[in-house]
């Protein structure tokens, strides 16, 4: 496997933030979340304020799981060309599509009356849910096809920083805006956040490294469209063992994430300590983190900036079970809340672009939809109540200790993958510098 990794300075690691491809996926990211702010908290602030009670405002959590299940068609954004727009590019007429679905369904949601069509709303947001994850599903890819392999760390930094500034001011306009007018006018000015992606792919056109070629066949290829990608990746040597690292590698940092509120609680710490070291101090920490991410990758190098992330986030669970132990302490807390958030932003960027390389580059779509789908399935599975009973019968100090644990197997995985040679070989097309298959994709 070639890196691309640029050695002679700590510059090398630091010159991508200012290039365009991660400029570029920055904007990409400001859209991204944009539909997920809408069916989240800007949307249970709606429903609260229409006067809904609690169990029926759970009932939109049904708009979240739409995202768990994209693999189901991502393979359409890989495999169908799209008629009259698609001339414009696979990828940049998908995300056109993708992009105006997220304002149709943002605007529709925007006009339904959840107070008097209850039914309505949860179409709609389910509707949201579907349109968000289809315009991620495409910027995933283009934000991979678009990146250089040494760009890819950076390049994950940036989507995020843009994720995060996009949801909150798409969330900030909307409660600043319904305030003064109403809802209906709040989510249809926040419809102008899914532009800048959009923007993005008419200026820059197609992705650099996107060298498939998509022909327009008949129905009967719609099989291998669709198991294409999937046969790639578990073709590939070692494909189960690399399938088992995306399912592990955070349920140390899962469990004792479900279970963090819950410890600040009973140390005794009020709201307002909570508010200044868990989110002020730990939101600070965690952009730090992410830009530390990106240029460790560039610096380092895939196989030893994701070791290094997996340590440090082992580490942080560490913190809290030394917190837990020490009781209340606000220098404690800050320090435990500083260090478990940098080390989460460095271990997000380094190991997405390692996900990120994983793909085939004709497969973008849809083997990266997998792939970030099955990294969230143990957060799925690892309840808050799971969670709760092991914190009760264990104490605080030997649950996080155990999540310390926990982290430890993926750690040894991931080093014994990297000794053994495995990450070299398991590396997809988009993490190989100059790879680029002219090779002819199918499309339906």
């Amino acid at each position: 496997m070639n890196e691309s990794v640029r050695q002679a300075s700590w510059w090398d690691g630091l010159r991508p933030y200012v290039e365009r491809g991660p400029l570029a996926v920055f904007f990409m990211g400001i859209s991204s979340g944009l539909a997920f702010t809408m069916i989240g908290a800007t949307l249970t602030t709606r429903l609260k304020q229409d006067g809904l009670d609690k169990s029926t405002i759970t009932a939109f959590t049904l708009a979240f799981l739409v995202y768990n299940l994209k693999p189901l068609w991502a393979w359409m954004v890989d495999g169908v060309r799209l008629p009259l727009i698609g001339r414009l590019g696979q990828r940049v007429s998908w995300l056109l599509l993708a992009g105006v679905l997220v304002m149709v369904a943002i605007a529709n949601l925007a006009l339904v009356d959840p107070a008097t069509e209850l039914s309505r709303t949860i179409t709609a947001a389910i509707l949201v849910g579907f349109a968000g994850a289809t315009y991620d599903i495409v910027i995933d890819a283009y934000r991979i096809e678009t990146l250089e392999p040494y760009q890819m760390g950076v390049g994950s930094g940036m989507t995020q920083y843009g994720w995060k500034i996009g949801s909150v001011l798409a969330g900030g306009l909307a409660l600043v805006i319904a305030a003064r007018t109403n809802w209906h006018v709040a989510y249809l000015a926040c419809i102008a956040f899914a532009l800048p992606a959009m923007i993005v792919a008419l200026v820059r056109g197609e992705p650099v490294r996107r060298l498939v070629v998509i022909e327009r066949r008949g129905i009967g290829d719609l099989a291998s469209s669709i198991v294409g990608p999937f046969t790639e990746f578990f073709r590939r040597h070692g494909a189960f063992v690399i399938l088992a690292f995306i399912l592990i590698h955070k349920i140390g940092d899962t469990l004792g994430q479900q279970a963090l509120r819950l410890l600040l609680d009973d140390l005794g710490f009020s709201n307002d300590e909570i508010a200044l070291y868990d989110v002020g101090v730990g939101f600070w920490a965690f952009w730090v983190g992410l830009f530390i991410g990106g240029a460790l990758y560039a610096r380092l190098g895939l196989k030893r900036s994701v070791l290094i992330s997996l340590v440090l986030m082992m580490v942080s669970n560490a913190s809290f079970a030394l917190l837990a132990g020490s009781g209340h302490s606000n220098l404690g807390l800050g320090a435990a809340m500083a260090f478990e958030n940098a080390s989460s932003g460095i271990g997000g960027v380094t190991v997405v672009a390692y996900f990120s390389a994983l793909t085939d580059l004709r497969f973008t779509a849809a083997q990266y939809a997998l792939i970030s789908a099955a990294a969230s399935v143990v957060g799925r599975v690892l309840t808050a109540t799971t969670t709760g009973q092991l914190v009760d019968r264990f104490g605080y100090v030997a649950f996080y200790w155990g999540t310390t644990v926990a982290a430890l197997p993926g750690v040894l995985l991931f080093w014994w993958m990297c000794r053994s040679g495995l990450v070299d070989r398991s590396i997809g097309s988009a993490g190989i510098v100059g790879k680029g298959d002219a090779r002819e994709g199918e499309a339906v």
